[in-house]
């Protein structure tokens, strides 16, 4: 029971903590480009905790998978001088994708003081860095080209059951950057409903120098994210078989 309790606390903390540095980073970078913020939540479903600042709405609610930024404007229509639809569009990327790069960025920072602490070279931690890098890319590469197929990927099952196997905190401190990595770069791809959707959204309506028809918009978007759902439901149900 206690064992249970303990990897249940890592798996929380660790998801919990990787969406707030993910959402902070939509936050922190919208406030920079002066787009006002309705609520900044961690978690979905019921709330837990809320206190009203002079603008925004701070929250944490009941189920730690997931968090959002409600930003003026960003779903609906907006004449406020400080809405989201109303900044330029390269804010607006920099919002969007700013969650993402602060995972990466997090990621590798915490990979490197790692190696840094068990090799006390400084040498060998940019060098392990850059291989950790290499084998991202490596890893992309092999996705897009088939060589890793549904079956090697882990969903948030497979994920727990590798951060329930830690048994050193620098193992741990590991999987935390690995992940962190992971859901950074995994965020930036091109795929609706996901942010590199809406850059890739953003891009498109600086070429046409006009947005998507809204329609249009949340048509893929829904498209997306019903591909998103079904290719979890897969990942997971193949996470339980290899416990299983």
């Amino acid at each position: 029971m206690i064992l249970f309790l303990i990897n249940a606390l890592k798996i929380i903390f660790l998801l919990g903590f990787l969406i707030f540095i993910h959402e902070g980073g939509h936050f922190l970078v919208a406030k920079l480009c002066k787009v006002k913020v309705n609520e900044f939540a961690i978690g979905f479903g019921p709330t837990i905790w809320k206190r009203q600042g002079k603008e925004t709405k701070y929250a944490i609610r009941l189920i730690p998978l997931g968090g959002f930024v409600s930003m003026e404007g960003e779903d609906e229509e907006s004449d406020h001088e400080h809405s989201y639809s109303n900044a330029s569009i390269p804010k607006r990327i920099a919002i969007v994708a700013a969650g993402a790069i602060v995972n990466i960025l997090f990621g590798l920072f915490v990979y490197f003081i790692l190696v840094l602490v068990v090799y006390k070279n400084i040498l060998i931690a940019f060098e392990a860095t850059g291989g950790f890098v290499s084998s991202i890319f490596e890893s992309l590469k092999m996705l897009f080209t088939g060589n890793i197929g549904i079956k090697d990927l882990s969903g948030p099952v497979g994920i727990s059951k590798v951060v329930s196997n830690t048994t050193t905190f620098v193992n741990y401190v590991y999987i935390i950057s690995a992940i962190s990595v992971s859901l950074g770069v995994t965020n930036l791809l091109p795929i609706p409903a996901l942010d590199g959707g809406k850059i890739l959204f953003l891009i498109i309506e600086a070429i046409r120098k006009k947005p998507l028809k809204k329609e249009t918009e949340v048509q893929i978007q829904l498209i997306g994210f019903s591909i998103l759902i079904a290719l979890s439901i897969i990942v997971t149900y193949n996470d339980i078989i290899k416990i299983i």
